[in-house]
């Protein structure tokens, strides 16, 4: 916690090394156990400890122990690059005119497409709200409870349970 205040309060480079001489390594492995190759773990610690240059004003020791707080950036990193990676990049979008769909298969987006929004429907307020911030806003479950007000379990729960009625709801 003191170093991460010398990095706050004075920008001391000194406190910063040492906290990247334990924490680097340690980001490292961590992304490596949760299935990152090397170079993108490398990669994310770097960017992880790059925040925690940058951003050590939002450090509360009230609600985290620091490696609490460096762990958690690396976790949201790395989801942050799992993000990226589902998505196409523009450059990877295939140029010209596409097929036209199968016609079964506009059917069938069709009724799915109107089973969800019914499903979506009959979802308690609370869930649904949810539910459209985490997956049509993008939203982290963090950023969720920030902007809500409420814990960041039960934003979890609430979310989990929705998803088990929607996918009930689908089959």
């Amino acid at each position: 916690m003191e170093h991460v205040r010398r990095i706050r309060d004075a920008q001391d480079q000194a406190a910063f090394a040492e906290l990247f001489q334990h924490f680097a390594p340690r980001i490292k492995a961590f992304l490596m156990k949760s299935g990152s190759d090397a170079a993108l773990a490398e990669e994310c610690a770097q960017e992880v400890m790059a925040t925690l240059w940058h951003k050590a004003h939002l450090f509360d020791p009230s609600r985290a122990t620091v490696a609490t707080w460096v762990f958690t950036i690396a976790r949201n990193k790395r989801i942050d690059v799992l993000r990226k990676q589902r998505r196409p990049e523009p450059e990877e979008l295939g140029w010209g005119p596409e097929a036209e769909p199968d016609q079964d298969d506009v059917l069938a987006l069709q009724q799915e497409t109107a089973q969800l929004r019914t499903a979506m429907l009959a979802l308690p307020e609370a869930q649904r709200e949810l539910i459209e911030k985490a997956y049509f806003g993008d939203l982290s479950h963090r950023e969720i409870a920030s902007q809500t007000g409420l814990p960041l379990g039960t934003i979890k729960s609430r979310i989990r349970l929705a998803l088990d009625r929607l996918r009930h709801a689908m089959n």
